[in-house]
């Protein structure tokens, strides 16, 4: 029986709960992989290279059959791997490689073998990069309502809470692992690398329909060391935005619940601080840098918001906007409901 499958039937088991199965190293299986994709490796890094020097200096075979002697006494385990990640005795796992080739169809028939139902899909993590590539320059998908406001005005928890009572929503920042400012990446695991970023995009975007929205929360171009992929951020500026509204006080009581879990951690926030030495001056800094010295977490928070972040901001607010108080969470959340419903009316009746 020919166990292999195209990408897009591969795609159409996952979203019916199939097991995907990265049978690449460790190190390939880090850079990116299929969302939700678990790493079964036939070789681990040190192996892969041994296989891919043999292979540039001996020839094909003499990596084939050193490839076996080392795969041979891992498949026990790699068997029992796969079965112990399947939703049930029935799921199907769908196995790839980088290409479709070797890895994936050895993994595929070893599990095939040992009773689990397998496919191996063809071309590979390539040919899954080069899909999502050609989505985000080819493919539409449904209107993006944008949140925008000072910082701490609590963008992203607004969004959180309407994602929790089923309005659809893309947390780009927790995508990216990083808040999108100077202080971004604290408390916050390492940024995945550009291509599982957006891999991870993709899979959250493909979800949206074209005669749908979603809501997300405005960005620059760049999250932290992350880009967002071109037609994705043009797409982000053609509706009229909502813009949440909060007073200084609560934005700074918003900041620091973000970031309670590090006040005990003080010298995390040192580099971040100096290195806004070139805007603000060294005078500034060194005054930042005194209030972190005595703890003093609220004048901290409120000199960075009235020194760096509102004039950083502020001017970003776009002419044609709708504007929402959110000093507290129940109203803030009615408000911008109450916004949504007027992008997407038809404009005779805004």
């Amino acid at each position: 029986m020919d166990m292999t499958i195209s990408l897009e039937q591969a795609l159409t088991l996952r979203s019916k709960g199939a097991l995907m199965v990265d049978a690449r190293s460790p190190e390939e299986y880090a850079e990116a992989t299929i969302p939700g994709a678990v790493n079964v490796p036939i070789l681990n890094n040190a192996e892969r290279a041994e296989i891919g020097t043999l292979y540039k200096r001996e020839g094909k075979l003499i990596a084939r059959r050193r490839g076996v002697e080392i795969v041979a006494p891992k498949i026990p385990v790699l068997v029992e791997r796969v079965a112990e990640m399947r939703a049930s005795e029935t799921s199907l796992a769908v196995v790839f490689c980088w290409r479709g080739g070797l890895r994936s169809r050895a993994m595929a028939q070893f599990l095939d073998l040992a009773g689990i139902p397998a496919r191996q899909m063809a071309g590979g993590h390539k040919r899954f990069r080069q899909h999502v590539l050609r989505f985000f320059s080819e493919a539409e998908w449904g209107r993006m309502i944008v949140l925008r406001g000072l910082t701490g005005v609590g963008k992203t928890r607004i969004l959180n809470n309407l994602a929790a009572i089923g309005h659809e929503v893309i947390d780009l920042e927790g995508l990216a692992s990083h808040r999108g400012s100077a202080f971004g990446n604290l408390d916050l695991p390492a940024q995945p690398t550009q291509k599982m970023f957006e891999a991870l995009l993709w899979d959250r975007l493909q979800r949206i329909p074209p005669t749908s929205h979603v809501l997300v929360e405005g960005e620059s171009r760049w999250i932290g060391r992350l880009q967002l992929p071109v037609r994705v951020y043009q797409a982000m500026q053609q509706e009229t935005c909502i813009w949440l509204n909060a007073s200084l006080a609560t934005r700074v009581n918003n900041l620091l619940e973000d970031y309670s879990a590090l006040t005990e951690a003080k010298e995390r926030f040192v580099e971040p601080i100096q290195a806004l030495k070139e805007r603000l001056g060294a005078q500034a800094v060194e005054e930042l840098l005194s209030y972190l010295d005595r703890g003093a977490w609220d004048d901290l928070v409120r000199e960075l918001m009235t020194r760096y972040y509102d004039p950083l901001y502020r001017h970003k607010q776009p002419k044609e906007c709708i504007e929402v108080n959110v000093e507290s969470l129940g109203a803030g959340l009615d408000a911008v409901l109450d916004a949504v419903t007027q992008v997407l009316a038809p404009v005779s009746e805004r």
